[in-house]
């Protein structure tokens, strides 16, 4: 099973992804996280979301080489809850264009041949305004384009607005 969880900043998004997660009977569960701790807030949202997860949770850190990092925690009866696409896409932004094709392109060759249950989370940002630089409209772009890549491979994609999971793709329904 393959989930897509998208919404707005402090939507929900992240607690409902942790409980989907923590609702599966499998035997491992691995908490992929993808912020860099980049100034003191960043640092306190990194702990208090550390600090949220019970001790079933094996954190691991991957701010890039994401997909090289599902190839390594692959296994059948694990689910691996990625934690967030959008930070991962800023991190890999700031490298020329060919890399970001590269992390993509491994990202979702990963999410393709995967035994695991995964759950992705990211934020929803094609509902705003265009953004008015350059780096910011790419980051938009590119954030849709991934999540339409991801949409079609997954067979669940919810969006998650003020707390509410409403369920946009369901292969089971």
């Amino acid at each position: 099973m393959k989930e897509l969880v998208l919404g707005g900043t402090r939507s929900g998004k992240s607690g409902y992804a942790e409980a989907q997660a923590l609702s599966l009977s499998v035997s491992r569960w691995v908490y992929v996280a993808t912020a860099q701790a980049g100034d003191d807030e960043m640092a306190a949202r990194i702990q208090h979301h550390r600090e949220q997860r019970d001790a079933r949770w094996q954190t691991v850190e991957a701010p890039q080489a994401l997909g090289d990092c599902l190839r390594r925690l692959d296994a059948p009866d694990t689910c691996i809850l990625v934690d967030c696409l959008t930070l991962w896409l800023s991190n890999c932004l700031g490298d020329e264009a060919q890399r970001w094709a590269e992390e993509r392109e491994a990202l979702l060759a990963a999410v393709d041949d995967s035994r695991a249950t995964l759950i992705f989370v990211s934020n929803e940002v094609g509902s705003g305004i265009v953004p008015l630089g350059a780096l910011s409209r790419r980051f938009a772009d590119e954030a849709g384009r991934l999540h339409q890549a991801l949409a079609e491979r997954c067979d669940r994609v919810m969006l998650v607005v003020a707390g509410l999971p409403l369920t946009l793709k369901d292969k089971k329904s």
